[in-house]
C-alpha cells in the first residue's frame, strides 16, 4: 500500500438502524464476533490505544490502533499501523442512515506512509481482499442475527 495509490473505499448497506450497526463496529464484544476474536479491550474515544497480533503465512502482524476521530453514531477514525514495520495509515468507518431500519458503512483506508513492497499482506489488492470480506460477508452476516 502506497501514499500514491488511491484511497481504499468498501461500501455496505445494513437492513439495520444505524445505533445497531454502531454498536457492531464500537463494542468490543461485537468487534470479537465479525471482526478480530483476540482484540484485548476496545473504547470509541480520542486517544484509545490497543495492540494485538494477527499471524498470517508465519509472519507475525503486531497491529497498533489508536482512535483519532469520534462522532458517535456517525464516524470512527483509527490510526493503523503495524509494529516493527514501515507504514502508516488511516481507517475511517463513516455511517449514514438511509431510513429508519438502513444503514450505509463506508469503510475508507488512507496511507499516509507506504508500507513494504516486499510483504504480500501490505500489497492494496490483499487490503481490498480483506476489508471486503469483513464489511461484505463477516459484518453483514453478523448483522442479520
Amino acid at each position: 500500500m502506497k501514499v500514491s495509490e488511491p484511497v481504499i473505499k468498501v461500501k455496505q448497506n445494513f437492513h439495520q438502524p444505524v445505533e445497531t450497526v454502531w454498536k457492531a463496529i464500537t463494542e468490543i464484544k461485537e468487534m470479537r464476533q465479525w471482526f478480530f476474536e483476540n482484540i484485548p479491550a476496545f473504547e470509541p474515544s480520542v486517544g484509545f490505544k490497543t495492540q494485538f497480533t494477527v499471524t498470517s503465512e508465519n509472519r507475525q502482524f503486531p497491529h497498533l490502533w489508536e482512535i483519532t476521530e469520534v462522532i458517535p453514531l456517525q464516524k470512527i477514525v483509527y490510526n493503523w499501523r503495524y509494529e516493527g514495520y514501515e507504514g502508516n495509515s488511516f481507517v475511517t468507518f463513516q455511517l449514514s442512515e438511509i431510513n429508519s431500519h438502513l444503514t450505509e458503512l463506508t469503510l475508507t483506508t488512507k496511507v499516509t506512509e507506504d508500507f513494504p513492497d516486499d510483504i504480500p499482506e501490505f500489497k492494496k489488492e490483499s487490503c481490498v481482499t480483506g476489508w471486503n470480506y469483513f464489511i461484505k460477508e463477516r459484518l453483514l452476516e453478523h448483522l442479520k442475527e
